[in-house]
C-alpha cells in the first residue's frame, strides 16, 4: 500500500490549544503536537493545521512536513524558560542537505523574549557557535531545501527572528516581525542567512528587528561558505535598528543579489556591505545591486561610529545602486561611505577594493543646510559612475560643504559624473587628501 500525505487538525489530535498568541498561558501541548508531526515519518508527509493557539516549548519538523494556521490569531506561543526555537527542522546539519519540502504558513509565531536567555553553552559542537555557545533563536533550520515560509507573523524574538544556513531553494513571503518588546544590544536581528545557500527569494517583508532586519552572511561562521542567487523584493521597516547587512567575511563569495523596493523608517544604520571582522581577507563581494530605497531616519541608538545610510567596504567586483531617496534627514548623517570594511572604521590596514561602482539616481531633499558630505571616499575604486543627481537643499554658499569628500586612502582610477542638480549647493567635491587620477563631467547644473 503506498504511501499517503496525511492532513490533521490540531484540535482532532488531543492539544488543548487553550493558549493566546499574544499572552500565552493555558496548556502544554508539545507532547501531542510533536507526535503528531513525527508521522511524517511513517508517511509521505503531514499538513499539520492549526485552528487554535497552543503552548509550546519547541517543534521540530521532519521531511515533507507543512503547518498552516487559519489566521493570525492561531500559532504558537514559547513556554517560559524553554530557550530554544519555536521551529526548527528535525535534524540540523550544517554540512548536509537533511531535510526538505518543509512549508510554515499562516499564524502568528510568538517567542516570548521577555522570558527567555539569550545564549548557552551547547553541548553540541556541530551547531553551537564558534565559541561554543547556542543562540535561542526563533526559528532555525540548518541543512534544508524547499523551504517555504509564508503570510506569518514573528513576534518577540530573543535574538534572531530566523537563522537559516546550508539552505538551497527557500521562499520567504509577507513575513511581519513584531518586536513590541525591544532591546537595545540584544541581538534582534530578523532574518539572518549563513552558507552554504542558492536560491532565496524574499518578498515583502515588513516590522521591526534590534541590530540587522535581514543579513545575509554567508560565511560569517565557517569563513568558507558562499551565498549566489538572491532576490529582495519589498522591505518595509518600522524604526529597525538597521536595514540590511552583506556580510562576506573571508573566504565566502556573496553573488548574484538583487535588492529592490526598500522603505520605511530606521535608527541607526541603513545598508552595511562589509566583512566586519578585521582578521580576515576582507571577503569576496561579485554582482550587487541595490535600487529603489525610500528610508526616513529617526534617532539614532548606536553611538559606537556616526550613522549612515550606506556603508560600503571590501573586496567587490560590481555594485549598483539606483533611485536612492533622501527626504527630509533628521541628522547629518552620510548617505555613502566608502571606506574600510570593519566594525572599527579607523582601522589601520587599507583592503576596500571597489572595480565597478555605480550610483545612478540620487535625490536629496532636505530644508535645513548640509554640515556634512553624502559622499565619502576612503578606498580604491577603479571605475566610479555618478549620474542623475538632484540635490534640492538651502544655500549652502556660506559653509561650503561639498558633496563628495575624499580621504588619505581615496584612489579612484576612473570617475565619471554627469546629469546633476545642485540647488543651493556651492561645492560638488573636494580632494584635500588621496588622489582621483581622471575625472569626467557632464551636464553639471548649479544653482546658487
Amino acid at each position: 500500500m503506498s504511501k499517503k500525505v496525511i492532513i490533521v487538525l490540531a484540535s482532532e489530535t488531543g492539544a488543548k490549544l487553550d493558549s493566546d498568541v499574544y499572552i500565552g498561558g493555558g496548556t502544554d501541548d508539545t507532547k501531542i503536537l510533536q507526535r503528531t508531526l513525527d508521522k511524517a515519518v511513517e508517511n509521505a508527509g503531514i499538513k499539520l493545521i492549526m485552528d487554535g493557539a497552543a503552548l509550546i516549548s519547541g517543534l521540530k519538523l521532519h521531511s515533507n512536513t507543512e503547518i498552516e494556521c487559519l489566521n493570525p490569531e492561531c500559532g504558537f506561543y514559547l513556554v517560559d524558560n524553554s530557550n530554544t526555537s519555536i521551529l526548527c527542522n528535525a535534524d540540523l546539519d550544517f554540512s548536509k542537505i537533511r531535510n526538505k519540502n518543509i512549508i510554515v504558513k499562516g499564524g502568528t509565531y510568538n517567542h516570548n523574549c521577555r522570558n527567555q536567555i539569550h545564549h548557552y553553552i551547547s553541548e553540541n559542537e556541530e551547531i553551537a557557535n564558534i565559541d561554543g555557545t547556542r543562540w535561542v533563536i526563533g526559528f532555525e533550520f540548518y541543512g534544508v531545501e524547499n523551504l517555504t515560509i509564508r503570510d506569518v507573523i514573528l513576534r518577540d524574538q530573543r535574538t534572531f527572528a530566523m537563522l537559516i544556513a546550508n539552505w538551497k531553494y527557500v521562499d520567504i513571503t509577507n513575513v511581519r516581525i513584531d518586536l513590541p518588546n525591544h532591546s537595545d544590544f540584544q541581538n534582534q536581528d530578523g532574518i539572518h542567512f549563513w552558507g552554504p545557500g542558492q536560491f532565496l527569494v524574499m518578498r515583502n517583508i515588513c516590522g521591526r528587528s534590534g541590530d540587522d532586519f535581514i543579513a545575509l552572511a554567508p560565511d560569517e561562521r565557517d569563513k568558507t561558505s558562499s551565498i549566489t542567487d538572491v532576490l529582495i523584493d519589498g522591505v518595509m521597516l518600522d524604526n529597525a535598528d538597521q536595514g540590511i547587512r552583506l556580510l562576506s567575511r573571508d573566504k565566502g563569495r556573496l553573488d548574484r543579489v538583487t535588492i529592490r523596493n526598500i522603505s520605511g523608517t530606521y535608527r541607526s544604520f541603513g545598508f552595511y556591505i562589509n566583512s566586519w571582522f578585521p582578521d580576515t581577507s576582507c571577503g569576496s563581494f561579485g554582482n550587487i545591486v541595490f535600487e529603489n530605497i525610500d528610508l526616513r531616519t529617526s534617532k539614532p541608538n548606536y553611538d559606537y561610529r556616526p550613522p549612515f545610510l550606506f556603508q560600503i567596504g571590501g573586496k567587490i567586483e560590481s555594485l549598483t545602486i539606483r533611485n536612492i531617496q533622501s527626504h527630509l534627514p533628521s541628522d547629518d548623517r552620510v548617505l555613502f561611505e566608502l571606506s574600510q570594511p570593519f566594525y572599527d572604521f579607523n582601522y589601520k590596514e587599507a583592503c576596500t577594493h571597489i572595480r565597478s561602482l555605480v550610483i545612478d539616481g540620487l535625490h536629496v531633499l532636505s530644508d535645513d543646510l548640509l554640515s556634512g558630505p553624502l559622499i565619502i571616499i576612503d578606498c580604491e575604486i577603479e571605475s566610479f559612475v555618478l549620474r542623475n543627481i538632484e540635490l534640492d537643499v538651502p544655500d549652502n554658499n556660506e559653509n561650503e560643504t561639498p558633496m563628495i569628500l575624499t580621504r588619505d586612502r581615496c584612489h579612484v582610477k576612473r570617475m565619471r559624473v554627469s546629469d546633476c542638480n545642485f540647488e543651493g549647493k556651492g561645492k560638488f567635491i573636494e580632494i584635500p587628501s588621496g588622489e582621483i587620477e581622471s575625472i569626467v563631467l557632464n551636464n553639471i547644473e548649479f544653482k546658487a
